[in-house]
């Protein structure tokens, strides 16, 4: 049986926030989604940046086949102690050279653990669908976005981005919003792969982190005002329970690559291909 170890960067008071507006913690989500991927699997959640979590070795990390770092509000440019336990445990996982993957500020968090650099978005977020997300020359030979068409469209809610990749790190996709919007990072011996935008969420989640963030989305000059949000989360959730509706996937300008869940996921399904190979032929 594969052993997947699920890290949430969400402190205590974000996962119950969480809990409250959608249900499950950003852990939880992953988790709940790796279950229905292979639903073999042993899943074991941390949450390796609070204040009372045991510190975590590159010994115990090896226990497992994969790990999997999720998004939450946490800004890894913040010198606190709650990100230097977050990037301690990402040391410890490239020390492990057991294969790893994150979403958001999963590949934040493993872009500054390498030593690349994160920052501030400096023109506006980007929030519910990421547009045009476009592979690179390396990214269209890369297994992480095989059956990528040549342009897509993904789930997505950030205001921060990677500013500069870490050394040995390969750009693997990109949009016009974020320069890096997936990424391979090798570094100290492990490898992870990462995207900037969600392939683990549904559209009703999406929906109800858009509606938690509205005074954001307004503010920062995405939406005229908290109802235009509301009607963008209600396409979103009428997407959900209807993925062929036509006319909301016009109101969206979206596609089979939002739209079908199981588009969504291609990475996650493309990691999981990638664990069930022999460690040493990894890469």
């Amino acid at each position: 049986m594969l052993q997947y170890l699920v890290a949430q960067s969400e402190l205590p008071e974000e996962r119950e926030a969480r809990r409250e507006r959608a249900g499950k913690s950003a852990g939880e989500s992953y988790a709940a989604t790796l279950r229905q991927i292979a639903p073999a699997a042993d899943i074991t959640l941390i949450a390796p940046a609070d204040a009372d979590a045991p510190i975590v070795s590159a010994e115990m990390v090896r226990r497992f086949d994969g790990v999997f770092l999720t998004g939450s509000p946490m800004h890894v440019y913040d010198e606190t102690p709650e990100v230097a336990r977050q990037l301690a445990f990402m040391r410890a996982v490239f020390a492990s050279g057991v294969p790893s993957f994150g979403s958001c500020a999963g590949l934040q968090i493993a872009v500054a653990a390498a030593g690349g650099r994160v920052r501030k978005m400096p023109r506006r977020m980007e929030a519910g669908i990421a547009r045009a997300i476009v592979a690179t020359d390396a990214g269209r030979g890369h297994p992480l976005l095989a059956g990528r068409p040549a342009a897509w469209d993904a789930a997505a809610i950030h205001g921060d981005e990677v500013e500069a990749l870490p050394q040995d790190a390969v750009l693997l996709a990109g949009n016009d919003m974020t320069r890096v919007q997936a990424a391979e990072i090798r570094h100290a011996g492990g490898v992870f792969w990462g995207v900037q935008y969600h392939p683990e969420l549904s559209l009703e989640e999406l929906a109800v982190a858009l509606r938690a963030q509205a005074d954001d989305l307004v503010e920062g000059g995405l939406a005229e005002n908290k109802a235009d949000v509301a009607d963008r989360a209600d396409l979103l959730d009428r997407l959900h329970g209807e993925p062929d509706h036509g006319p909301t996937r016009w109101k969206l300008g979206v596609g089979d690559e939002l739209a079908v869940e199981a588009n969504r996921r291609r990475e996650i399904v493309n990691f999981l291909g990638l664990l069930k190979k022999p460690r040493e032929t990894v890469g």
